[in-house]
């Protein structure tokens, strides 16, 4: 079963080849025993190789060179490149930095007032293009490459500052603050339902949550044809009451891909991912973030909308 977002279909992330399972157990050296009692965990493709652990350990290999007698190797070695929490923590947080450093640069070097707005949404919107390739080439790609991590980053607060400008300028003052803290909140209340086991992340939520996100992009799409080929706001799913109600939606939503993104991540960490890994975990989540926010914003802006 792959997950919802590209990024987490690498190694140490995938649902459907193996690397780590709904309710398989824990394995960090050796293959995963829980493959018998779970059909969905094909064991762990990052445990060592059956006999010597230390086969491929360089200094192992250094001391049967020069004739000495071979010796074991201390532990820490061993972990050496695995993914930690700690790696996930501080990629996620060059990657966002990076992120409010360029909105808050974009809000204050591009101004939205009835002069300028036409090119200060220009330069959003071309933002948000280029980050919208670098993100697609990012996840198609079979390794993290850092540098394509942080330009997506980069140009996405660009647009995400144009944006947020507009709205707090010009529709309701304190939107963007608002919206930072309603996006916070989702992310500590999931953090904390998830860590209690309050959230139980496992093929029938996986299911459900990919129920739920294919049917709401497709009535998304099908709104912004109308929007664009009949003019107004199409079918009304972005706009007004029902506006409202489908950025609720989208919040539920986020909070789901947040659930599955915590898992996934735990996953990788249990089964010992790469550390270069990580940043594939800071996207993932950099990007469910980007969408809570953009969905809390929107209900700002329908709400303090005049009629």
């Amino acid at each position: 079963m792959r997950s919802r977002n590209p990024v987490f279909s690498r190694r140490g992330f995938s649902r459907d080849n193996g690397y780590a399972g709904f309710n398989a157990a824990p394995q960090a050296g050796g293959p995963a025993v829980g493959t018998q009692g779970n059909p969905y965990a094909q064991g762990n493709p990052y445990a060592q190789p059956a006999g010597n652990p230390y086969a491929q350990n360089p200094y192992a290999q250094q001391g049967l060179q020069q004739g000495a007698p071979p010796q074991a190797p201390p532990q820490a070695p061993a972990t050496t490149g695995r993914m930690t929490m700690d790696d996930v923590v501080l990629r996620t947080a060059s990657t966002l930095g990076t992120l409010i450093v360029t909105a808050a640069l974009a809000w204050a070097l591009l101004p939205v007032d009835d002069a300028n707005i036409g090119r200060s949404y220009g330069i959003g919107i071309g933002a948000a293009l280029i980050g919208m390739v670098l993100a697609f080439v990012q996840s198609f790609k079979r390794k993290a490459s850092p540098a394509l991590i942080l330009s997506y980053a980069a140009f996405e607060g660009v647009f995400l500052g144009v944006v947020s400008s507009v709205v707090d300028n010009r529709i309701a003052s304190g939107a963007a603050m608002q919206a930072v803290i309603g996006t916070m909140a989702v992310f500590a209340g999931v953090l904390i339902a998830y860590r209690a086991g309050w959230i139980r992340v496992n093929r029938r939520f996986y299911g459900f949550v990919m129920a739920a996100a294919i049917g709401f992009v497709l009535l998304m799409m099908v709104n912004l044809l109308f929007a664009v080929f009949g003019g107004g706001d199409g079918l009304g799913f972005r706009s007004g009451p029902l506006g409202v109600v489908f950025g609720v939606i989208g919040i539920l939503l986020g909070a789901c891909f947040l659930a599955l993104d915590f898992k996934q991540v735990e996953d990788g960490i249990a089964y010992g991912a790469p550390r270069e890994e990580a940043w594939l975990a800071a996207f993932g989540l950099t990007l469910t973030l980007v969408w809570i926010y953009m969905e809390f914003l929107r209900i700002i802006a329908i709400l303090n909308s005049s009629d």
